[in-house]
C-alpha cells in the first residue's frame, strides 16, 4: 500500500463537524478513557479537529502530523494550551520509550499501517497503554474517505496490532468504518 497523505490545500474539509457521523467525540471519548493527568498522541492529526476534543479531557496531548503545512493550520485556528505539535512520521516518533498513556488515530491509520510504525506505537506507550483506531474500511463503499484500494479492512488492524504486542479488547466492523482498541501488553 503506497504512502499518502491528506492534501493541506483541502484542511479547512477537516474542520467539517459532519465528520462525527463517522466516530463522534461522545465515541471517542469514551473508547480512550482519557484521564486529566495523561499523556495522549494524535497520530495524524492534521488541524486539531479531534485533538481539540481529547485535549479537554487529557493533560498533554501531542498532535502528531507528517505535514508541517497541518500544523500551521491548526496554529492559526488555536492550539489549546494543553496541545503541543510534533512534525514527525508515526514511524519515527521522538517520544522516549514509555512516554505516553495512551494514543489515537481516526481517518489515517490506512496513512502508515505498517509493522515499522506499530512497532513506534508500542514503543512510546507506557505498558497497559491504549490505542484506538478508527478509520475507513476496505469493506464500504467507498463515497467518502480515501478510495478503496487504499483502505484496510478490520481484521488488517487487528492483526497488525496483534503482531506488535498489542492485546486487541474492542473490534467492530461498521458500515463505512471500523474501530479498534487495544492494550499494551505489559
Amino acid at each position: 500500500m503506497g504512502f499518502h497523505t491528506f492534501d493541506p490545500e483541502r484542511a479547512e474539509r477537516l474542520e467539517d463537524a459532519s465528520r462525527y457521523r463517522w466516530c463522534s467525540g461522545e465515541e471517542l471519548l469514551s473508547l480512550l478513557s482519557a484521564g486529566p493527568a495523561e499523556t495522549i498522541a494524535d497520530l495524524g492529526s492534521g488541524t486539531g479537529f479531534y485533538t481539540d476534543l481529547v485535549a479537554r479531557h487529557a493533560g498533554t496531548v501531542h498532535a502528531v502530523d507528517v505535514q508541517a503545512a497541518m500544523h500551521e493550520r491548526y496554529v492559526e485556528k488555536g492550539l489549546p494550551d494543553n496541545v503541543q505539535t510534533v512534525t514527525a512520521p508515526i514511524d519515527g516518533l521522538p517520544f522516549e520509550d514509555g512516554a505516553l498513556d495512551a494514543a489515537f488515530t481516526t481517518m489515517t491509520y490506512h496513512e502508515f499501517s505498517g509493522p515499522e510504525a506499530i512497532g513506534e506505537i508500542a514503543r512510546v506507550l507506557a505498558p497497559g497503554g491504549r490505542v484506538v483506531v478508527v478509520d475507513w474500511t476496505r469493506d464500504g463503499r467507498g463515497a467518502d474517505g480515501p478510495p478503496i484500494e487504499e483502505r484496510h479492512g478490520l481484521g488488517h488492524a487487528v492483526s497488525a496490532l496483534g503482531e506488535g504486542g498489542f492485546v486487541v479488547d474492542h473490534a467492530v466492523s461498521r458500515t463505512e468504518t471500523f474501530v479498534c482498541r487495544a492494550r499494551l501488553e505489559g
